[in-house]
């Protein structure tokens, strides 16, 4: 999302807490990037999971006074607080209100952990005091579907206008089905993947995984991890899967699932979060009521039930196309 704002303002700098080598410096090497100057301390290891207490400082020094319009794409790591002038209005693109400030599954888990929750019983009161005032200098809030547009009501008491992320996938025509389900994901507790695991073990059928193992075991000899993969493998993943596997409880969006249906393939999705605004019962995928291996079974069996028409599939997904949501931010920006 940021890359497209990026595409679509390209005179304007980024401003960001800080800037790893790697992943993010090669999508944005053509771009100004202006780091803060805590940036050298978050970047020490995995620092920056640690060290989000200093986010008022580090927010706090970045100056922004000089623009007219500041768009913020904020989530975990808040990105607000900075200062900015008298006349300077601000959006703010929303992936969801911080998961680790309001009890919601994170990708470490830490709130399950005593120095988790140790953490938050020292830093959460001040934190969310923090996040609440700087969310109330925001002129328009924009959220990436309603279920976060929810969050922000609840959390901020502020209104927000829903656009969904721009989907970008190099779409792949299906020839057949490797007889695979495909479940795209960081490798945590959290997302379901381990009931996925037992569910195949117990089915029989073959699962493969693509995402970093950051924070879960298993041991299924139906499992095929891919690790990371380049976007056209991705794609072509995506388009020779049997179907598509998301479980993840209480999920912002959901962006695989719309990757996963761009391509064609028919989704099993848990039935909460963006899910509901995305998948379509009977028609690009169905739901599971549970995250019980027995569950997620069934519910493979009842998608081999349905004779999916991929094209349709497909034609679905397009509604969350990069040029939608590009009209849509123009507009608001323009407004």
């Amino acid at each position: 999302m940021l890359r497209v704002l990026s595409d679509m303002y390209p005179s304007a700098p980024i401003y960001t807490a800080f800037a790893k080598r790697g992943t993010a410096r090669a999508m944005f090497h053509d771009c100004q990037i202006v780091e803060s100057k805590w940036a050298w301390l978050l970047k020490m290891g995995r620092a920056y999971s640690y060290l989000r207490f200093l986010l008022p400082w580090v927010w706090k020094n970045m100056d922004l006074t000089k623009y007219d319009l500041v768009i913020t794409s904020c989530s975990g790591y808040i990105a607000r607080g900075f200062r900015v002038g008298n006349k300077t209005k601000v959006i703010a693109y929303c992936h969801t209100p911080p998961r680790w400030l309001y009890g919601y599954d994170t990708p470490t888990g830490a709130s399950k952990r005593w120095w988790g929750r140790v953490f938050m019983w020292v830093v959460g009161p001040f934190m969310r005091y923090f996040d609440y005032m700087s969310a109330q200098r925001v002129d328009t809030w924009v959220a990436n579907s309603k279920e976060v547009a929810r969050r922000i009501e609840k959390f901020y008491r502020k209104k927000a206008v829903v656009v969904w992320p721009p989907i970008e996938i190099q779409s792949q025509k299906f020839r057949s089905s490797l007889g695979y389900y495909l479940i795209v994901s960081r490798i945590v507790g959290g997302k379901g993947i381990e009931e996925a695991d037992q569910a195949a073990e117990s089915g029989g059928w073959r699962l493969c995984i693509v995402g970093e193992v950051v924070d879960t075991k298993m041991a299924s000899r139906l499992i095929n991890y891919e690790g990371s993969v380049n976007e056209r493998e991705l794609s072509q993943l995506y388009a020779r899967a049997r179907g598509f596997i998301a479980l993840a409880q209480d999920e912002d969006f959901g962006m695989t699932v719309v990757e996963a249906m761009s391509c064609g393939t028919p989704v099993l999705a848990y039935n909460g979060g963006g899910y509901r605004e995305t998948v379509v019962p009977g028609k690009t995928g169905i739901f599971t009521q549970s995250l019980r291996a027995k569950e997620i079974g069934e519910g493979i069996k009842e998608m081999e039930s349905i004779k999916w028409d991929r094209e349709a599939i497909k034609k679905w997904a397009g509604r969350f196309g990069r040029a939608r949501f590009e009209q849509k931010i123009r507009k608001i920006v323009e407004e």
